[in-house]
Formats: structure tokens, C-alpha cells, sequence
């Protein structure tokens, strides 16, 4: 057996944060507190926040010995945050959360253990916001943006946006990388011949900092990444399995 594999975690849990200063510190208590008892490392990664980000989850390290920090040299976005804290992590299966603190924690190891004990074909369990902390335009926005998406890739997801997703570190890898692809995981996943999932989790107030995105910039980024999938869903070949003879 290989030793680096065996005294891998089974759990990577990676959360992206850009000028979270405030929010960063609690919320890696709050997910040391989630999956305590639990064989699993946590990777913060910071995409290089111009506050005390990284500094002060550095200084967390004594305190949470399951923590990791990871920063970016420049900032590089959400879905390329996410990306290199996957490619650092040691576990098989990677839980990621929003970095500003909306998603709770306490729903994570529910979805992470869904995933392990499901089928091999079982790539992803993603959450689905329940009574969203959000303003009324944010939450008109998502619901269209869901709805159309929903309806032109047919991923089966009600709620692409949240952070708090459970999935095999291996399956994503197999996935096209381009920015925004956080919003399409499902999508590319069934592309690839996978089965996907998704429960109910809890959403909170943002309690510090800002959003780092606004709905028209979504909208923008959204019809573009939208007909790149599409594309993608229409040059896909699946062989049902590969064996080797």
C-alpha cells in the first residue's frame, strides 16, 4: 500500500477567500468544530487579498494543525482559488465552501459522508440553499439565472451558486478548467458520464465584508460560460466505461 496515499485524509475541505479578513478566522473554527473526529485536512486559500487575510489565518495554524494556507501571487479568482486548493489537497473527496462565511459549516460532513458512502459513479453532492440570507434583487437574479441554466444544460441543480458542494477530487480533475467553472461542476459531471446529487443546506447573513460580485457582472460572465458549456455538452462522446482486454 502506498504510504502517502494511506495517511491521506479523507476529507479535504477548500475554501477560497479575497479580503475576508474578518470573516476567514471564525469560519476555520466553525469547520475544525464541523469535522472534529474526522480524518481531514482544511486548505484556505487566499487570492491575494490586499487586507490581513493571510496573515491571520497563518497565525491559526497553532491553533487548528489541520489547517493549510495556500496564496495566490495574484489575484486570479474564485474558481482558480478553488482549482489550486484542489490540486494541493491530499483526500479523495474535496468539500468546498464560500469563504465569506454564508455557508454553514455544520452542513459539510452530511454531504461529504453522503458522497462516501455512495457509489464510485457518484461524483458529486451538492447543497442547496434553503431560506436565502440574500437581498430580494440577488435572489431574483439567481432564481432566473438557475432557472435558464437548468433549462438549457438539464444538470438537474436548483441552486449552482452555492459554495457548500461534496465531490471526488479525481472526477474534477478529469473536468475542462475555465474561470467560473464552480457554477457548471454539475453540468460537466454528467457530461463525463457521472451521477450527481443535492440536499437542502442551511445559508446565513453575510456578517463582514462585501460581495465580491454584482449581478450584472454575473449576467455577463454567466452567457458566455453558458454557451462554452453548451458547447461542450455537444461534442461530448462517452464510451459507458473503458476495459482493459
Amino acid at each position: 500500500m502506498n504510504v502517502a496515499r494511506a495517511s491521506a485524509p479523507d476529507f479535504s475541505v477548500v475554501v477560497p477567500v479575497f479580503d475576508e479578513g474578518e470573516a476567514a478566522p471564525k469560519l476555520a473554527r466553525e469547520i475544525a468544530v464541523a469535522f472534529a473526529g474526522e480524518n481531514y485536512e482544511m486548505i484556505f486559500v487566499d487570492d491575494a487579498s490586499r487586507d490581513d487575510t493571510k496573515a491571520r489565518l497563518i497565525a491559526l495554524k497553532a491553533e487548528i494543525p489541520q489547517l493549510r494556507v495556500l496564496g495566490h501571487r495574484k489575484n486570479s479568482g474564485q474558481s482558480r482559488a478553488v482549482r489550486s486548493g484542489i490540486l494541493a489537497a491530499r483526500g479523495g473527496i474535496i468539500v468546498t465552501l464560500d469563504g465569506d462565511g454564508q455557508n454553514d459549516p455544520a452542513d459539510a460532513p452530511r454531504l461529504a459522508k453522503t458522497l462516501a458512502a455512495g457509489p464510485e459513479t457518484l461524483a458529486l453532492v451538492g447543497g442547496e440553499r434553503v431560506k436565502r440570507q440574500d437581498s430580494s434583487a440577488k435572489r431574483f437574479a439567481s432564481k432566473v439565472g438557475n432557472g435558464v441554466r437548468k433549462r438549457l444544460l438539464k444538470d438537474t441543480a436548483k441552486d449552482t451558486g452555492c459554495g457548500l458542494k461534496a465531490f471526488r477530487r479525481e472526477a474534477f480533475l478529469r473536468l475542462p478548467y475555465f474561470d467560473h467553472i464552480h457554477r457548471y461542476i454539475p453540468a460537466l459531471m454528467l457530461r463525463e458520464g457521472y451521477e450527481v446529487a443535492f440536499q437542502p443546506v442551511n445559508h446565513r447573513h453575510r456578517e463582514t465584508g462585501v460581495s465580491k460580485y454584482t449581478n450584472l457582472g454575473r449576467l455577463k460572465a454567466s452567457i458566455s460560460d453558458l454557451l462554452g458549456v453548451m458547447w461542450l455538452q455537444s461534442r461530448a462522446r462517452n464510451p459507458q466505461g473503458v476495459d482493459e482486454v
